[in-house]
C-alpha cells in the first residue's frame, strides 16, 4: 500500500497531453489554450475620449475661457481636420481624439450657447484620453497553457483572432461494474440500486475539461467486463468504478491483468478510497475507482481532475491547498491520510472550516453539501476547534 502523494505521481505520470486542434473563438470558452498566441491589431487603434465632452486643447481651456466648436467626433466617425488655438470639437465616449487635442474636458464643465463653450470655473482638469495602444499592442503575446476564461475570449475578441489552438478533450471511458447496479429511471430490484457514481464523475471530468462517455453497466463475470472493457477502444483514459476490491466478485483487478495491464500500484493509504488502482492497458492510462459513491468522487477530485489536466497540457501537481481554521473540535485520525467532507466558509480571520459528523462513504448527501475536502495526514493528533487545518475546494 502506497501514500497519496506517492500514488498521486504515479497517477499524473501516466498522462500526457494531447494533440493540437483549431476551434473558434466562439466555442473557445474552457477549452485550454494550446500554443502563444499574438494581437494582431493595436487596441485602442487611436487615442480616444473616455467621457462625453469636448476635445480642446488643454492650455486653452482655462476656467473661463471661450471656445469654438468646430464639428463632432464619435465613435465610428472621427472628425476630419486639425484641431487649432481657440477651437473644440464635440466629441462622445470611445470617438477618436483629433489631431491638434490633448485634453477632454467633461459636457459637464461647460456652458454652450451656440456654436462656443465657455470652460466652468471648477473644471475637472483629468485629460480623459485613452493613448492608442494603451490595452495592448500588436504582436503582445497570450501564453499557453491556459484554460480560457469568458475574459480570456473577450480579450482575444479583441486582438482580432478568430480562431484559437486548444488542446483536444481527452476522451475518458467510464466503466460501472456490478450485478447490483441498474441505471437511473430503471426500477431497481429488491438487491439493487441506481448506478450514480459514473454520473458524477461524468460531470466532474466534463467540468475539468475532459469528454467523459458512460459505457454499459459491467455484470460479475469475467466475460462481461472485457466486453465492456472492449467498448472503450479509442478513449484516452479507462476508468472503471466499483470491483477494484478483494471480494469474491471483485474481478476489475484480475481481468486487467489478465487484459495484460502493466499495473503501478494497487491500494493506497487513503480514506475513503483505500481500494484504488492504476496502470496502463495497452498504451492507455487506467484508473480503478473504489465503489463506495462517496470514495469514487474523492477519488475523482484527488487524481481524475489533475490527470485531465495533465492530458490538457498543465504541468503535473496536485489540486492546490489553503489554510483555515477548525470550527469543531476533531477526534485522533487514523493511520491513512483522511479526506473528510467538510463545509467552508469566511469567518472574521479568514476561511472556516466545519467538517461533518457523519463521514461515511456512502452518504451523497453529506458530500452535496460540502464544498471542501478537510484534509488530515495519517495519525493526525486530536484537534481543538482554532486548530489550523489544510482543506481543498471542491468548487
Amino acid at each position: 500500500m502506497i501514500s497519496v502523494a506517492e500514488a498521486l505521481e504515479r497517477v499524473l505520470a501516466l498522462g500526457s497531453p494531447r494533440e493540437t486542434e483549431r476551434v473558434p473563438l466562439v466555442e473557445a470558452a474552457g477549452r485550454v489554450l494550446s500554443e502563444t498566441v499574438h494581437a494582431r491589431l493595436t487596441q485602442p487603434p487611436f487615442s480616444s475620449s473616455a467621457m462625453d465632452g469636448y476635445a480642446v486643447i488643454n492650455a486653452e481651456a482655462q476656467p473661463g475661457m471661450t471656445l469654438r466648436v468646430i464639428g463632432e467626433s464619435a465613435a465610428g466617425k472621427r472628425f476630419d481636420g486639425r484641431l487649432n488655438s481657440g477651437e473644440a470639437v464635440r466629441i462622445f465616449t470611445g470617438a477618436p481624439v483629433p489631431d491638434g487635442a490633448d485634453c477632454v474636458v467633461i459636457q459637464e464643465d461647460v456652458t454652450r450657447e451656440g456654436d462656443t463653450i465657455t470652460v466652468s470655473a471648477n473644471r475637472d482638469a483629468g485629460p480623459y484620453i485613452r493613448p492608442a495602444g494603451g490595452d495592448f499592442a500588436k504582436g503582445d503575446p497570450f501564453g499557453a497553457p491556459r484554460r480560457l476564461t469568458p475574459a480570456d475570449v473577450a480579450l482575444l475578441a479583441a486582438m482580432n483572432i478568430a480562431e484559437v489552438p486548444v488542446y483536444r478533450k481527452p476522451v475518458v471511458a467510464l466503466v460501472s461494474n456490478g450485478n447490483e447496479l441498474v441505471m437511473p429511471g430503471d426500477t431497481p430490484g429488491p438487491d439493487q440500486i441506481i448506478s450514480s457514481n459514473s454520473f458524477g464523475l461524468k460531470a466532474l471530468l466534463e467540468q475539468q475539461g475532459a469528454d467523459a462517455r458512460i459505457l454499459p453497466i459491467a455484470r460479475d463475470t469475467p466475460e462481461s467486463l472485457m466486453q465492456v472493457l472492449d467498448m472503450a477502444a479509442g478513449a484516452d483514459l479507462i476508468v472503471t468504478i466499483g470491483g477494484a476490491s478483494v471480494g469474491d466478485h471483485d474481478l476489475v483487478h484480475s481481468v486487467a491483468v489478465e487484459r495484460g495491464m502493466d499495473l503501478g500500484f494497487y491500494k493506497v493509504a487513503l480514506q475513503p478510497g483505500k481500494p484504488l488502482m492504476a496502470g496502463r492497458l495497452g498504451d492507455v492510462p487506467m484508473v480503478g475507482l473504489p465503489g463506495n459513491p462517496v470514495s469514487s468522487m474523492v477519488c475523482g477530485h484527488i487524481f481524475l481532475r489533475p490527470l485531465v489536466d495533465v492530458m490538457l497540457g498543465f504541468a503535473p501537481q496536485a489540486l492546490p491547498r489553503e489554510t483555515g481554521t477548525l470550527a469543531a473540535p476533531m477526534r485522533k485520525n487514523g493511520w491513512r491520510e483522511h479526506y473528510m467532507r467538510a463545509r467552508v466558509t469566511i469567518g472574521p480571520d479568514g476561511p472556516l472550516v466545519t467538517p461533518f459528523e457523519r463521514q461515511d462513504s456512502a452518504l451523497l448527501s453529506i458530500l452535496g453539501q460540502a464544498n471542501a475536502l478537510l484534509v488530515r495526514p495519517p495519525d493526525d493528533p486530536a484537534q481543538e476547534a482554532g486548530a489550523k487545518v489544510s482543506f481543498i475546494r471542491l468548487s
